[in-house]
């Protein structure tokens, strides 16, 4: 059975982020860049933000089981050809280290960006980037060399496949991260993968035989969930996953074989039971097997906590997305 009032009572009280913390995380990342642009080193050569990843693409959820939630934001900086990409990871660590704020907290310099870290709470992603002939490009700091990036590209991907699926697409991802997180399933597989190969599946072509095809949020969730399973089991090695933005570079570094081998088997379990859910006729068969999958917050009502902005009801699937690539 479909479900759509339990559906519905899910994302609004477990899975979307609550508008408080979403108003939080868009101050504390307000204070990151002007903490950066206030430097004498880097400030120069800071001229805009935008943001990337989950926040961008409208996917971010609730963190649970001790976990905490990221944001992440790229940081647009003037070109010196002086520096290496390694300088500018490094002297963005370095500025934010220095300011009052910053300093004494955890700042870890990753491969492509450097990480704050808010304790018990969330952590905010700042990934350098530089222009360079028409291009962006991001700095690797393990390889030392710029990787070319597209963000406007990925999000008018993604715009257009959520729309395609008349807004749903968005909201499988964030119930995929979820039964990942909260189930104890496919830990590993980034977020980036999960968006790329859900959205890689979504066809206006498959309403021409089915007009129901994304109709509403179980059933949409019922055919992506099907159709990836069909894509992956049919494939027990790692498949290429293709960045769609046009930058000629794949996402494959992001898994393993290993770990590709336990999302194979664990999404064909998840798929068995969202057949057996979404075909049943008996209502509590259909709840039982559907909070399998998502716990117990999948009900029929539930107390509101406002969590509606990212979540429903959702009027536009067009209008609302911020420019950033999938993380």
């Amino acid at each position: 059975m479909k479900l759509k009032p339990h559906f519905n009572t899910l994302l609004t009280d477990s899975v979307n982020l609550s508008p408080a913390r979403l108003e939080e995380l868009e101050k504390r990342a307000d204070r990151i860049y002007a903490a950066l642009k206030l430097d004498d080193d880097l400030g120069p050569m800071v001229y805009d933000m935008t943001p990337q990843g989950s926040w961008a693409q409208r996917t971010i959820i609730n963190p649970s089981n001790g976990r905490d939630f990221d944001a992440d934001f790229t940081l647009h900086l003037n070109d010196d050809p002086a520096w290496s990409p390694r300088d500018y990871l490094d002297r963005t660590r370095a500025a934010l280290a220095a300011h009052h704020i910053y300093t004494g907290m955890t700042l870890n310099r990753k491969t492509r960006c450097v990480r704050v870290l808010y304790a018990n709470d969330f952590h905010v992603d700042v990934v350098p980037s530089v222009e360079r002939g028409g291009v962006q490009y991001i700095a690797n700091y393990e390889d030392n060399t710029w990787e070319p990036t597209n963000p406007s590209a990925f999000t008018a991907w993604m715009q257009a496949k959520d729309a395609d699926a008349h807004g749903n697409l968005r909201k499988v991802i964030r119930l995929m991260k979820w039964v990942r997180d909260n189930r104890n399933s496919f830990n590993g597989v980034r977020s980036i993968l999960l968006t790329t190969m859900l959205g890689d599946l979504v066809s206006r072509s498959k309403e021409i035989f089915d007009g129901n095809y994304y109709s509403d949020l179980p059933t949409s969730f019922f055919h992506l969930i099907t159709d990836l399973d069909d894509y992956v089991w049919a494939r027990e090695q790692k498949p290429s996953v293709v960045d769609p933005s046009g930058t000629g570079l794949t996402f494959d570094h992001r898994w393993s074989q290993e770990t590709y081998g336990n999302f194979r088997k664990r999404l064909h379990d998840i798929a068995d039971v969202t057949r057996r859910a979404y075909t049943s006729n008996d209502k509590d068969e259909s709840v039982k097997l559907w909070q399998s999958l998502f716990g117990a917050g999948f009900k029929e009502t539930g107390p509101s906590t406002g969590r509606e902005r990212f979540g429903t009801p959702e009027k536009s699937t067009t209008s609302s997305f911020i420019a950033g690539r999938a993380g």
